[in-house]
């Protein structure tokens, strides 16, 4: 598989540490509020990314934190009333609503924050004792410029980066590029016990103890959004390095931005979309669709028109699967054997567009052709035929995370038992009593529709 690397700007095989095995680190939200179609996409493309991995054989230990101390969970909670555990468990708990609904898997392990302060404070301590960060007033800071190789993620030179570089209000940094490791306890915050005083950690040195801790001084794949590049994931690069004296991760991946009709997503637009709404107005499912409809790396534009595109082209997969639920079985033929080795190209081509860095708009063509195939399948098709291509079809949604709200109901057996009768009278010409049988059907909900691979039930 063939991966772009940030970190090179160029496509790289990938090479596991340890052969068989895949270590990701995805960066999580910041839990104060419910997540956005922007965070949205990083979840989605990160999950099928792990979903292809293992299809391919691979065992994935898979990582995402939650980020449930900040200064907008504080203000928050201010907010609120609360405290700001509350405030973060609270939406920790949406989120896990959302992400079900996007039919995202649960990470092997969601770190938080606040459960890893002594491994935090352990780093802190070891870079400022390395030289790499000092104390003032309370908080400590990472020296950029002892990190020869800053700026090596974003390409950028660090005489471009200080130029961009300020001071906040209430930072005493001896340097506008150093960043913040530990920052000094202020009234109403939440603060732990540390060598400096009462604090709570910055922002970027919570991602690198997580991911250390959890997957090694050295892991595969970091990934997250393309706005995290700078700062957040180069400040990473810098303080674990300068930590362990060893590589951090071998390969960096970053999802492209989501513009909503065309324009930046902000609050200030209006245009803010959560996933929370956009599920009252859209199937998620065609969501996740739309999400996977572009290459990760690019930008993708948010409209209803295309989410409207996209719950077409589920409505189309779903019927080719239940297409093949629904028809009869029949003998072998010459060309249920062509079809079935025809699958195996089908699958190929899917492979072959998920191994090019996570192509999935070649691998929903993939799907789409397979499709066609399905739909040339004969209500007289053979039992291995049917299957065949169930298992096909199956696999390969799977790994794109399709097809989990494909729910077929539940036929009582009184309704079940009344179709039959209703066919033994179509079959005896009995025209009026297979009337008054579809009339009954009615009356209970059901609608019976008369097809070329026989009765077909659906809810009214």
């Amino acid at each position: 598989m063939q991966i772009y690397n940030t970190m090179t700007r160029q496509k790289e095989e990938l090479k596991p540490i340890t052969p068989g095995t895949v270590k990701i680190y995805a960066c999580g939200p910041t839990v104060y509020n419910l997540i956005h179609i922007g965070n949205a996409r990083a979840l989605c493309v990160f999950d099928t990314l792990r979903r292809y991995l293992e299809f391919r054989g691979y065992k994935v230990f898979y990582v995402q934190n939650f980020t449930d101390v900040d200064d907008k969970i504080i203000k928050k909670a201010n907010e609120l009333g609360k405290t700001a555990h509350e405030v973060s468990e609270n939406a920790i708990r949406e989120y896990f609503t959302d992400a079900d609904g996007l039919n995202v898997r649960r990470a092997d392990v969601h770190p938080k924050v606040t459960e890893n302060m002594d491994i935090i404070i352990d780093i802190v301590k070891t870079l400022i004792e390395k030289g790499f960060a000092y104390e003032a007033d309370g908080d400590v800071y990472f020296e950029t410029s002892k990190f020869p190789e800053y700026g090596k993620l974003c390409h950028q030179p660090m005489e471009e980066l200080q130029a961009g570089a300020r001071i906040s209000v209430g930072e005493v940094k001896e340097d506008p590029m150093d960043f913040a490791l530990w920052k000094g306890a202020k009234p109403g915050e939440p603060a732990w016990d540390c060598p400096w005083g009462k604090g709570r950690p910055g922002w970027h040195i919570e991602c690198s103890a997580m991911s250390m801790e959890l997957l090694g001084p050295t892991f595969d794949i970091h990934a997250g959004g393309q706005d995290l590049i700078f700062p957040h994931h180069e400040n990473e690069i810098a303080q674990s390095e300068a930590d362990t004296g060893k590589p951090f991760a071998r390969y960096w991946m970053h999802n492209g931005y989501i513009n909503v009709d065309n324009q930046k997503m902000s609050k200030s637009l209006g245009n803010f979309r959560l996933v929370r709404d956009i599920a009252q107005e859209f199937d998620l499912e065609a969501v996740r669709l739309f999400l996977l409809s572009a290459q990760y790396r690019n930008p993708i534009n948010f409209t209803r028109e295309l989410i409207e595109q996209a719950n077409t082209a589920l409505t189309r997969i779903r019927t080719a699967r239940e297409r093949l639920a629904e028809a009869k079985e029949g003998p072998a033929t010459a060309e249920d054997e062509s079809f079935i080795a025809s699958l195996a190209e089908h699958e190929k081509r899917f492979c072959d567009a998920m191994d090019d860095d996570l192509n999935t708009p070649d691998a929903l063509a993939a799907v789409f052709d397979l499709v066609k195939e399905i739909n040339t399948l004969s209500a007289a098709s053979s039992k291995e035929a049917l299957e065949a291509a169930a298992k096909a079809f199956d696999e390969i949604t799977d790994v794109l995370g399709l097809m989990y709200n494909r729910k077929k109901d539940e036929v009582p057996a009184e309704v079940t038992e009344l179709v039959e009768k209703r066919a033994a009278a179509k079959k005896a010409k009995d025209w009026a009593a297979a009337d008054a049988i579809r009339a009954q059907l009615t009356e209970m909900g059901w609608a019976v529709k008369d097809t070329a691979q026989g009765p077909q039930l659906s809810k009214i």
